[in-house]
């Protein structure tokens, strides 16, 4: 109040405090500044913020995995610390490469220079070693990959394929093209209902003829009724082509949605293979075609013995084809069923299940786990699960040789096996029991005993014969079916 009364009689004195006043109020807005420092450990990528498995530095000193940096790059060409852009320059001048350079590559080495490097460096100097490698070449392996006064390599009009139109189709699309409608850009209500009315009654092509046929009405219940209805009514009333409907009926959901609404669990599933056992977690609650798939498959043996026919390293490795060549199997459908895509299921990481196909919607039973993160090929492959369990035999697994020509693992192949450690031991019992049948407690149901109660009798049994000790002791030790054989 004093200070108040003083400025109403004074200029000076109001003037000074209108500045204290404003002073007062910024210094009361303004934020206190908090710190925002995240220490990074030295043994960590700098752009997955995770412990680096290939590292790589920039000249900076800043450290990077090499299988997180390289698709960064390749993607954005950009430095993700500094923001950088990434251009191509000649190694020895680091002349930035424009559309005016000239450009010449080593044919021995690959590598690529500015044509003023190699001119001033080699040819000049008479010393034909390559800048980078010291490798020697000749004049004649110096390769002109653009020169400013010579640009007729590039006029695209002149090119054999632009000339005769030829490309490289993919299947499907040559498939799609035997399709009439395929040629039909767009096309309005009243040609649809045509060609729909031409298709219905042409009755020279029974394939065509029997697309047209109206599918049979399907019965609702409780459980598979839609809180929509067919449409049947609506679509009647404004067609000439459909026969006139008057109820309304709710349409019947698909039987796979509404079995698949009730699960909510993840799947587990323990492949036992020749270098260990994987143990997999299905993502049943959200791929649940997929999982039913590969679990009904586990469950009749669809998969004992089968060789994983496919090992890339630093990739991935397939299996789950009986033909052991790639393009067998089957679903437990007995045909291709459609893909599934999360966008919160990548093949982000080590360990990725994921369904093997031959294109869209032709997943069937074989799958293949990466070995490292191969995100281009989502929305491509379809991720229902992953290894929890059992990274050294994935390990192992990698570490097989392949044939660099055909990814086809070499002796000693990777292959699942078809028994487990219950089998093992019931395999011991049987021949327990026909060695020494006075021994035996016959009363054991088979059906129905678990590993610890077979192990024990096998045991016991081991200790009263030193031939069946050795026998046992081949059975626990099998790895292979032949093996066991």
């Amino acid at each position: 109040v004093y200070f108040w009364s003083m400025a109403i009689h004074s200029f000076p004195f109001s003037f000074f405090f209108l500045l204290l006043t404003l002073s007062a109020i910024f210094l009361l807005s303004a934020e206190i500044p908090q710190a925002n420092f995240r220490r990074l450990p030295f043994d960590h990528c700098s752009l997955s913020l995770q412990p680096f498995e290939y590292p790589m530095c920039t000249p900076e000193g800043v450290v990077f995995d090499l299988m997180s940096i390289v698709p960064w790059i390749k993607k954005f060409g950009t430095n993700p610390i500094s923001g950088e852009v990434r251009k191509y320059h000649c190694p020895v001048l680091y002349t930035v490469f424009t559309n005016n350079s000239h450009i010449v590559a080593n044919k021995v080495t690959g590598n690529v220079f500015s044509h003023e490097a190699v001119e001033q460096l080699n040819i000049k100097t008479k010393s034909y070693k390559d800048l980078l490698t010291d490798e020697p070449f000749t004049r004649q392996d110096i390769i002109t990959l653009q020169d400013p006064t010579n640009l007729d390599k590039f006029n695209v009009s002149d090119f054999f394929h632009v000339k005769n139109n030829l490309k490289v189709l993919d299947p499907d699309e040559e498939k799609a093209k035997q399709d009439p409608a395929y040629h039909l850009k767009s096309t309005n209500l009243e040609t649809r209902e045509t060609l729909a009315e031409l298709y219905k009654e042409y009755k020279g092509d029974e394939l065509l003829a029997s697309t047209m046929k109206e599918p049979e009405a399907k019965k609702t219940d409780k459980l598979n009724a839609a809180h929509y209805s067919t449409g049947r009514v609506s679509a009647s009333f404004t067609s000439t082509a459909m026969a006139p409907a008057t109820i309304h009926e709710a349409d019947a959901i698909a039987d796979d949605a509404v079995r698949y609404q009730y699960v909510k669990k993840k799947g587990y599933v323990r492949l036992h293979t020749n270098k260990g056992d994987l143990n997999l977690e299905l993502h049943c609650d959200k791929i649940p075609k997929a999982g039913e798939n590969f679990i009904k498959l586990c469950k009749k043996g669809y998969y004992d013995g089968t060789i994983f026919h496919r090992s890339i390293r630093n990739f991935m490795i397939q299996g789950g084809d009986p033909t052991g060549t790639g393009t067998g199997g089957e679903s437990c459908w007995g045909k291709p069923f459609k893909d599934e895509f999360k966008p919160n299921l990548s093949h982000t990481g080590r360990g990725v299940l994921s369904m093997a196909n031959s294109g869209p919607d032709t997943n069937k039973s074989q799958f293949f786990i990466t070995f490292r993160s191969c995100t281009y090929l989502d929305r491509k492959h379809t991720v229902f699960g992953r290894v929890v369990g059992g990274f050294e035999a994935l390990t192992a697994m990698e570490n097989v040789e392949s044939d660099p020509k055909t990814d086809r693992p070499k002796v000693p192949k990777v292959f699942l096996c078809h028994f487990s450690a219950k089998r093992k031991y019931l395999f011991c019992y049987i021949v327990y029991a026909v060695t020494l049948p006075e021994m035996c407690p016959s009363e054991m149901p088979l059906t129905q005993t678990g590993v610890p109660a077979l192990l024990n009798v096998c045991l016991a049994a081991a200790l009263r014969s030193p031939l069946f000790a050795f026998i046992f002791f081949c059975c626990r030790s099998a790895e292979s079916p032949q093996e066991l054989n």
